[in-house]
């Protein structure tokens, strides 16, 4: 094999190196998470390891089509960046509803009665109008 034909081949086999160097970081990441998926202390943290799922399937397709020099899989590529990014969305919106805090009974403030705050035009608390501090004709507080 001429010096020629070697310097040809450098970019194939670089470009090889590197492909194989690409999957087996898609691998690591995959083993790794599926131990988070498995572990995950809360709903949250398997959520987003679902997403990052979707995201490892679009980069071994990316790995496979570079490897091939074939576009083929890149229109299913765009589809499964759209089903990730979708269902992260639904499962962020259920987790937010799920996990929303219960509204405080009591005091918002001490020494405020009991009322929840200004929530009526008149600061009562208890939305209905009329109610509570009054203003006189010229304005001022009676």
């Amino acid at each position: 094999m001429s010096l020629a034909e070697t310097l040809d081949r450098l970019p194939e086999s670089i470009d090889r190196a590197l492909l194989t160097a690409a999957v087996a970081v898609i691998v690591v990441a995959g083993a790794l998470l599926l131990a988070r998926i498995w572990r995950g202390p809360s709903m949250l943290d398997r959520a987003i390891s679902l997403d990052v799922c979707a995201a490892l399937i679009i980069a071994g397709l990316g790995a496979k089509s570079a490897f091939a020099r074939d576009p083929f899989y890149f229109p299913i590529m765009l589809v499964l960046a759209f089903l990730g990014f979708t269902g992260s969305v639904g499962i962020a919106r259920f987790i937010a509803v799920r996990d929303r805090p219960l509204p405080r009974h009591g005091t918002d403030r001490p020494g405020n009665g009991g009322r929840r705050g200004r929530t009526g035009p008149t600061g009562t608390g208890d939305g209905r109008e009329g109610t509570g501090r009054s203003d006189g004709p010229e304005g001022e507080a009676r």
